[in-house]
């Protein structure tokens, strides 16, 4: 047996951080597609709250897939798999089809979508589901490849003895607003240094319930640790509106700031609860950058090392 389909019979789960911002989610696809997607999965399930990135994951598992509701899309009628056992055996037909449940549920009933799901399936075709939790009744069968978005990002391929696409929603659902969260407060945070003269570029990276600026040197701050966290979590107590502009821009307040994920935060400042810098930079042993963390909720009094504790 060949070991990527020895790799995919003994796979259970695996975890991610959900990165955040528009690349990262998409190379995330690129790597899921790579590590974990067999070429004779048919269904691949999404499940995850609206802005939490599942069609970035898709276009980077599938490049070139047209999304059903993309902006340029979503005026295509009718949903191209409903026409699905018309179009099967013509030379252009689509080999991988799309579809939102919580969008074309506004247009067609769930059990016409099952039923078009399922035909397409048996017609040997791949069909990519976001709001797979939604069909999941009306299908009475699970996705070959199963994929939750959360604040972390849990790829699972289901067996009959599960896990069920409700198991997983309630995983993510219940994450995803610390992912809000943190992703507001590390752009509250960037605001704030970057106003007092910050000229370091760095990288981004995650933790859990937080973030990470990663430096290649140590950077020259004209505040202290505890003066930035100060002024952070004064903004925060000012309840400020935090809004989407635009595909790379959110307001913060009356102010246009640059933003590679403007879809996922929360609605205003006061929403992020908890928020702890770590008072020295951390520096990686392996890599040598000098860290800088973040951290919202109940985290924020956790030892550095217990951050990502399992369990």
């Amino acid at each position: 047996m060949p070991f990527q389909e020895r790799l995919q019979k003994s796979h259970l789960y695996t975890v991610f951080f959900a990165p955040r911002g528009f690349e990262r989610m998409a190379d995330l696809g690129m790597q899921i597609a790579q590590d974990y997607l067999s070429p004779f999965d048919k269904l691949i399930g999404l499940v995850g709250t609206a802005g939490s990135g599942k069609s970035m994951v898709i276009k980077g598992m599938f490049p070139g897939l047209e999304l059903v509701n993309d902006d340029d899309g979503v005026n295509i009628r009718p949903l191209p798999l409903l026409d699905v056992a018309e179009d099967a055996t013509g030379f252009y037909s689509p080999h991988t089809y799309h579809l939102d449940i919580h969008f074309e549920a506004a247009f067609t009933q769930k059990h016409v979508l099952a039923k078009a799901i399922l035909d397409a399936v048996d017609l040997g075709k791949r069909v990519v589901v976001e709001h797979f939790d939604l069909i999941y009744p009306f299908l009475n069968r699970n996705a070959h490849l199963l994929i939750g978005m959360g604040e972390e990002v849990i790829i699972t391929r289901p067996t009959l003895f599960g896990p069920e696409p409700q198991d997983i929603a309630d995983i993510v659902f219940k994450s995803q607003p610390f992912r809000k969260m943190t992703h507001s407060a590390e752009d509250l945070c960037e605001y704030v240094m970057r106003k007092h003269g910050m000229t370091e570029t760095f990288l981004h990276s995650d933790v859990r319930h937080g973030f990470i600026f990663s430096f290649l040197e140590k950077p020259e701050l004209k505040l202290s640790l505890d003066e930035i966290e100060k002024e952070v979590n004064e903004m925060i107590a000012r309840d400020i509106p935090i809004s989407f502009l635009d595909d790379m821009h959110i307001r913060i307040g009356e102010e246009s700031w640059v933003c590679h994920g403007p879809r996922m935060h929360v609605r205003s400042t006061a929403e992020i609860k908890n928020f702890t810098l770590n008072k020295e930079f951390l520096v990686d042993p392996v890599s040598g950058r000098f860290l800088l963390v973040g951290v919202v909720g109940e985290k924020g009094a956790q030892r550095i090392g217990d951050l990502n504790k399992i369990g």
